[in-house]
C-alpha cells in the first residue's frame, strides 16, 4: 500500500491538521506493505471459498424483490477518490430516492431478505471485490458518501490518507447505529453533527496507533461483534 509523498497529496490534505497523521503513517511503511499483501491474499481466498454463498444470496435477492443484486452507491476512499461500492442489496431498488442516505432501525425500505442480510452484515461481504481491487481495505474508516465527506473538518480528512475499510473500531462501537438514528428527529443531522464526530475520534486514533497486527485483531473483534458475543 503506497503512501504518496506529501507534495503529491490533494491540496485539501496538505494542511497542518493532517500532517501529524501523515508523519505517523510515513514511519509504518512495512505495516502498510503487509496490509496490502494481506488484503489481496485474504480477499482472493475468501472470494473463492464464499462463491457458493454468493450464488445463494444472489438468487434470494432476485426472488425477493425487483432490482439489481448489488447496491452500487458512490463512496469516497483514499485521497478523496470516488468509487462505486459493492454491497448486496438489502433495500428496495429506489431506496436513495425514498429517504435519507443513512439507514434507521425498522426502515421501511429494507426488503424481507434484506432484514436477514443486514442482521448478520452479509451485505458487506461483497466488498471483498472492492478490497481485491484496491478501493478498500479490510480495516479502515468506513467509506462515506461525498455529501458526508464534504462535512469533514480538516483533521477528519486525515482519514483519507488510507483506503476506506470494511470494518474498524468505530463500526464495532456503533454497531447499533441504525437504532440510534431511528430515535433522532432528523437522521441526517444526527449523523453529521453527533454520530460522525464521535466515530471520527476512534478513526483518527486508529491512524495514530496503526499497526498491521492491530488490524488483524480488529478483524477478530468484528466477527465477535457480528455474532453478538462479548469481546
Amino acid at each position: 500500500m503506497r503512501l504518496l509523498a506529501w507534495e503529491e497529496l490533494p491540496p485539501e490534505l496538505q494542511c497542518d491538521e493532517v500532517r501529524p497523521y501523515y508523519d505517523v503513517l510515513k514511519k509504518k511503511k512495512f505495516s502498510l506493505f503487509c496490509k496490502r499483501v494481506f488484503d489481496v491474499v485474504a480477499s482472493f481466498i475468501l472470494l473463492l471459498l464464499l462463491s457458493p454463498f454468493f450464488v445463494i444470496l444472489t438468487i434470494a435477492i432476485k426472488v425477493d424483490s425487483k432490482g439489481p443484486v448489488f447496491y452500487r452507491q458512490v463512496r469516497v476512499t483514499q485521497y478523496g477518490k470516488t468509487f462505486r461500492i459493492h454491497k448486496f442489496r438489502s433495500m428496495c431498488a429506489d431506496a436513495d430516492r425514498r429517504g435519507t442516505l443513512v439507514t434507521v432501525d425498522g426502515d421501511s425500505r429494507i426488503t424481507r431478505v434484506g432484514k436477514f442480510i443486514r442482521k448478520f452484515r452479509l451485505d458487506e461481504i461483497s466488498q471483498l471485490l472492492d478490497v481485491l481491487d484496491g478501493n478498500m481495505t479490510f480495516v479502515g474508516v468506513r467509506p462515506e458518501v461525498p455529501k458526508y465527506v464534504d462535512a469533514y473538518t480538516p483533521e477528519m480528512r486525515a482519514t483519507l490518507l488510507l483506503p476506506a475499510g470494511v470494518t474498524n473500531l468505530a463500526c464495532i462501537r456503533y454497531k447499533d447505529e441504525a437504532r440510534l438514528l431511528s430515535e433522532a428527529e432528523n437522521a441526517d443531522e444526527q449523523y453529521v453533527n453527533v454520530i460522525l464526530p464521535e466515530k471520527m475520534k476512534y478513526n483518527l486514533d486508529g491512524i495514530k496507533n496503526f499497526h498491521f497486527f492491530g488490524d488483524l485483531w480488529l478483524c477478530i473483534l468484528t466477527v465477535f461483534a457480528v455474532l453478538k458475543r462479548e469481546h
